[in-house]
């Protein structure tokens, strides 16, 4: 049993290093897919996200800027070496005029826009308890994007418009899958089970003999 434990909590390591890595693919908005929305267009789940919490106004503002600022730190570096401000942040994302931009956009990729939810509550969560959520969201925004880019066909023209998934979703969605923690204890013990054999019991016609 204890060579088992040994031989199995690679799979609890490989859980956590994956929810770490999914967490700042998300907070640090690496580019997953291209997509029109509110803002005019997205690249991430937190930036699809972030545009229905302020069209809506269900979410304090500065909780958004909150999530929003750490990748926009990181592709102010990337890009040309600078900090953006802070109260000039929703304009770098094209947030401030979604309040009155109708929200007809998002409702039509709604699997998107629920996945990319899933997808950011679960990165957060996932750092203190490693779930599904990370997972479910991510084939949730699969399928929205698979379903917009072909199974709808849109008739824009426009490449620069159009639906893109980058090659970095396949690194999310291998991460999504591999934050799901599994419980490693019920795995060995219906591995190392052996079935018991019963005693026959005689029959009532051995009985007779």
């Amino acid at each position: 049993m204890a060579n088992a434990m040994k031989g199995w909590s690679w799979v609890r390591n490989i859980s956590s290093i994956a929810s770490r890595v999914y967490f700042f693919i998300i907070l640090l908005q690496i580019p997953l897919f291209r997509i029109s929305c509110r803002a005019g267009m997205c690249t991430t789940p937190l930036h699809v996200t972030s545009c229905q919490l302020i069209g809506s106004q269900s979410f304090p503002e500065g909780a958004v800027k909150a999530l929003l600022f750490p990748g926009a730190i990181m592709h102010g570096l990337v890009k040309n070496m600078t900090v953006p401000s802070w109260d000039k942040l929703l304009n770098i994302y094209n947030l401030p005029d979604v309040k009155e931009a109708s929200a007809v956009v998002d409702l039509q990729r709604l699997e998107v826009l629920v996945g990319s939810y899933f997808s950011v509550a679960g990165a957060i969560i996932g750092l203190l308890k490693p779930g599904r959520m990370s997972m479910f969201g991510t084939l949730l925004v699969i399928w929205g994007l698979v379903k917009e880019g072909i199974l709808r066909k849109p008739v824009n023209s426009d490449p620069s418009r159009a639906v893109y998934v980058y090659p970095t979703m396949l690194i999310a969605l291998i991460c999504a899958f591999a934050s799901v923690k599994y419980d490693v204890k019920k795995v060995i013990r219906s591995a190392t089970a052996r079935p018991v054999a019963k005693p026959m019991q005689n029959s009532a016609k051995s009985k007779l003999q």
